[in-house]
C-alpha cells in the first residue's frame, strides 16, 4: 500500500468520546479555533499527497477503515486545515455532506495522542 496521507495526534478535546457514540470523530490541526478544540481530535503534520477515494484506507491509530464515500470538501479542507468529519457508518443514509469521510460501518477505533493517523491507496 502506498501511504499518501499521514499526520500525528497531538490532543485530543475533552468532548472527543461523546462523539465516538454517535459514531464519528472531528479532525482539526492545532490551531483550530478554540471554541472548537473540545471537540476535535487535534493533530500535527498534515501532509496530503494525492486525492482521497472510496477503496483507499483510512488508518486511526491501529484501526483500518475502507473509505466509502468523500464528501466534495474532504480534499480541501484536509489540505488547508486538518479538519474533516470522519463517519463511521458506510454512508448508509446517503447523507454526503461536503466536508464528511464516509468509512465503513465499523467500530470507532481507539485514538492516543503520539498515534499516526494516515490514508493508503490499497
Amino acid at each position: 500500500m502506498k501511504k499518501y496521507y499521514s499526520t500525528i495526534v497531538q490532543e485530543l478535546g475533552t468532548q472527543v468520546h461523546a462523539f465516538k457514540g454517535a459514531r464519528m470523530l472531528i479532525l482539526f490541526n492545532e490551531n483550530a479555533p478554540q471554541e472548537l478544540r473540545e471537540y476535535c481530535v487535534l493533530h500535527r503534520g498534515n501532509k496530503l499527497e494525492d486525492t482521497v477515494e472510496p477503496g483507499d484506507i483510512f488508518r486511526l491509530g491501529k484501526t483500518d477503515y475502507k473509505i466509502v464515500y468523500v464528501g466534495s470538501q474532504v480534499q480541501k479542507n484536509l489540505r488547508d486545515l486538518g479538519h474533516i468529519t470522519l463517519r463511521f457508518n458506510a454512508n448508509e443514509e446517503g447523507e454526503n455532506l461536503e466536508g464528511s469521510l464516509y468509512l465503513e460501518n465499523k467500530e470507532v477505533g481507539d485514538i492516543e495522542p503520539g498515534e499516526e493517523i494516515a490514508i493508503y491507496k490499497p
